[in-house]
């Protein structure tokens, strides 16, 4: 139990000091704002209502039009009264309304509800005796399709948001360090899980950590750049399989200094940021994710989850996204660069059982040694 607990307690402390979750939100907030920055809001009134919460959508879309209705069927029960229209006014046989069977404030709020919406059930109807009325039926008209005009633009605003298209770009839970093409490199994975392709995708990431300058001031989450390349590079990403980004470890990388043994002691974090345009909107978005030191598995490898079938179709296995296997790794970057026989590789490889195995009967000659 007091195992559980101390890793309890340590996982609340690491999300607590995360700034970017796992998810892309970023973990901050924002105190001691001036009262009058809050007017900035409602200037940018357009953005504030796209950003806030569907309930609170949801109430101002109902709101909005239930007090329309309501204010325009007060007006029109005022207009009703000062004409003598009303039923506890007991107008003669020959009175003419300026809105027919109005004759209380239940038939003037459903009269303003049918007025908005353009129902026109045809029991109420205006008249020309009343200037005033003509002139509200227009004013309510006009308002009630600015209403709607400003309703339905946040509500297709809020559901073709750019971040809902990020929902669909998932990265490895964790990171590894491992060799790679004669370099050490810190990798990753990420996959798109739509067909579409993303357009001018790049990626890139900012190692944050507190760091004392030589004249002793503590900068907090001082960034650092980290590129990440792919085999083909680092630009406009062919983004149509999932792809392992990887991230070399020189001498000008901040990982140099670090080890296996070290590693996990180091506090900072790794925010990686993918940008892209959707293909089927056009859209831009932008997607984010963050390793801490724990997150980071040195001397381990990505198992592969790409194959072929029979069929000669190309397959993702995304059970194999984020498992990783053991390989041959030394124990620190500055070892495997200077320290011979520290960054020997395992030759052995990793099988791949979805692939097709194609078997050929008259081989090609070949050259023998």
């Amino acid at each position: 139990i007091c195992g559980q607990n101390r890793n309890y307690m340590l996982e609340r402390k690491r999300r607590r000091t995360r700034l970017v979750t796992k998810d892309g939100r970023c973990n901050i907030e924002y105190g001691n704002i001036k009262y009058s920055t809050h007017f900035a809001f409602l200037v940018d009134f357009w953005t504030t209502f796209v950003e806030i919460r569907w309930r609170f959508v949801l109430f101002i879309f109902i709101a909005s039009f239930t007090l329309s209705w309501f204010i325009f069927g007060l007006l029109w029960y005022w207009i009703a009264r000062s004409n003598g229209d009303l039923g506890w006014q007991e107008p003669p046989s020959d009175h003419n309304s300026c809105v027919e069977n109005v004759v209380g404030l239940t038939t003037a709020f459903l009269y303003s509800l049918e007025t908005q919406t353009t129902i026109g059930y045809g029991g109420r109807a205006i008249t020309a005796e009343c200037p005033s009325a003509v002139a509200l039926i227009i004013i309510q008209s006009l308002l009630g399709a600015v209403i709607n005009c400003f309703m339905c633009g946040i509500i297709l605003s809020k559901i073709s948001l750019p971040k809902k298209r990020a929902k669909t770009v998932t990265f490895s839970e964790m990171a590894v360090i491992s060799p790679r093409n004669g370099s050490l490199c810190l990798s990753i994975r990420v996959a798109n899980l739509r067909k579409t392709l993303m357009i001018g995708s790049q990626i890139y990431g900012k190692l944050l950590r507190t760091t004392t300058t030589p004249d002793g001031e503590t900068i907090i989450m001082d960034q650092v750049n980290i590129d990440f390349l792919v085999d083909a590079g680092k630009d406009n990403l062919f983004f149509v399989t999932p792809l392992t980004l990887h991230h070399v470890i020189d001498k000008s990388s901040p990982f140099f200094d670090m080890a296996v043994d070290t590693l996990h002691d180091k506090e900072f974090e790794l925010v990686v940021f993918l940008d892209g345009t959707a293909e089927s909107t056009s859209s831009s978005f932008q997607v984010r994710t963050s390793f801490i030191p724990q997150e980071i598995m040195w001397g381990y490898n990505f198992l592969p989850i790409i194959s072929r079938s029979k069929e000669g179709k190309y397959r993702v296995d995304f059970s194999n996204f984020s498992k990783v296997v053991p390989v041959a790794t030394s124990h620190c970057a500055y070892c495997y660069h200077n320290i011979k026989g520290h960054h020997l590789h395992s030759r052995e490889g990793h099988d791949n059982p979805g692939f097709e195995v194609i078997e050929i009967d008259n081989p090609p000659n070949v050259t023998k040694l």
